[in-house]
């Protein structure tokens, strides 16, 4: 449905009953006439995000196909998630992928950035150490935002003697890409990896597995984020439990249990908190389940609605995307009950608008 459109309802997180209509894809107070009533009632939800998804190639070390871009773009906006952040892809995202109307916006990161040894070959972009600022910056500066950095990489026993970025070189790439303007996403599973990522001042912390509890402080007073992916490691059990490796095994569900007080201590800390699946398109794990994700964080625990916020309006936000506003675009989710009363709500959207028009 296109033309100016109409919604009212209870809009969160300020829990205030709202009226807006919408022309020319932003929200707006001032009545239009004409306008076609879509959502009467209610709760209005900012679009939703996925903070960490890498669509477009399903396998390790599949080139990036334009058709699955695209499929994997609708699942998510199905589910209500307007904008993701992709933190890394098989190649550079191209431009009009988060700019056709009917796929979600997107925030990207370029390129896979590791040293040899880490991620996936044909995927990540190997670079030696004294390569990876330069790299950094030119991943930066084709995505326009961010670039995806790997201090570790553990999928086996060999990963936990693997190579470990050194503190030095993340901390020279972090100062180069903030001074271009961009933000530094770092994927960090072991304790050395998230300690040489929070002392680089990193802007987000992915996975986080091995976090140490004392540099939450840190992490919030200086804005870093974590962005969990609890989903990714509930599917990664399976793989952990069938290893011959008794290290690994012990390694991974020692880690594993810790995450969600983790979680929990670095939300109360004031850690940013964002909801990210690491979603690839396959059966297990399948892209749109952004609402899996939000019950991971509130099982962790984290109060419903901050949970809600970490795929919502805090993640956008952080991201720099405004929420429910006169002036804002119109990326607006609806739901018959208020989701913070049962998380399981956000499974079954009434309405997705997207860029101003109803997609769902």
């Amino acid at each position: 449905m296109t033309g100016p459109l109409h919604l009212r309802g209870i809009a969160l997180p300020a829990e205030e009953a709202v009226e807006f209509w919408i022309r020319d894809g932003l929200l707006t107070d001032e009545p239009v006439p004409g306008a076609a009533t879509v959502v009467d009632g209610g709760w209005l939800v900012p679009g939703l995000v996925d903070a960490h998804t890498h669509p477009g190639a399903e396998q390790p070390g599949d080139p990036l196909d334009a058709d699955l871009l695209r499929r994997h773009g609708r699942e998510h906006l199905a589910a209500g998630v307007t904008l993701l952040r992709v933190p890394g892809s098989a190649d550079r995202l191209p431009g009009w992928f988060g700019t056709e109307p009917d796929l979600p916006r997107v925030v990207s990161a370029g390129r896979w950035l590791g040293l040899p040894g880490m991620f996936y070959d044909g995927w990540v972009r190997h670079v030696g150490e004294a390569e990876l600022a330069d790299a950094a910056v030119e991943e930066t500066l084709a995505s326009g935002a961010w670039c995806k950095i790997y201090a570790d990489w553990v999928v086996d026993e060999a990963g936990l003697d693997g190579p470990r970025l050194p503190a030095d070189r993340l901390a020279e790439a972090t100062r180069r890409v903030h001074a271009v303007g961009g933000r530094v996403a770092v994927h960090a599973q072991t304790a050395e990896g998230a300690r040489v990522a929070v002392e680089a001042g990193v802007d987000s912390l992915e996975h986080g597995l091995g976090l140490e509890a004392a540099l939450l402080d840190r992490m919030a007073a200086q804005g870093t984020a974590l962005v969990p992916t609890f989903t990714v490691w509930r599917t990664f059990e399976r793989v952990a439990r069938a290893s011959r490796s008794a290290r690994f095994r012990d390694w991974f569900r020692t880690a594993h249990a810790r995450l969600g007080p983790l979680v929990s201590a670095a939300y109360e800390a004031g850690v940013t908190v964002l909801a990210g699946t690491d979603s690839y398109g396959t059966p297990v794990l399948p892209h749109g389940c952004v609402s899996g994700e939000v019950r991971h964080l509130a099982a962790a625990p984290m109060p419903a609605e901050a949970a809600i916020g970490a795929a919502s309006w805090t993640a956008r936000s952080f991201l720099g995307f405004p929420l429910l506003k006169p002036g804002a675009a119109a990326d607006v989710v609806a739901y018959h009950q208020d989701p913070r009363t049962d998380l399981r709500v956000l499974e079954h959207p009434a309405r997705v608008i997207h860029r101003g028009r109803v997609v769902r």
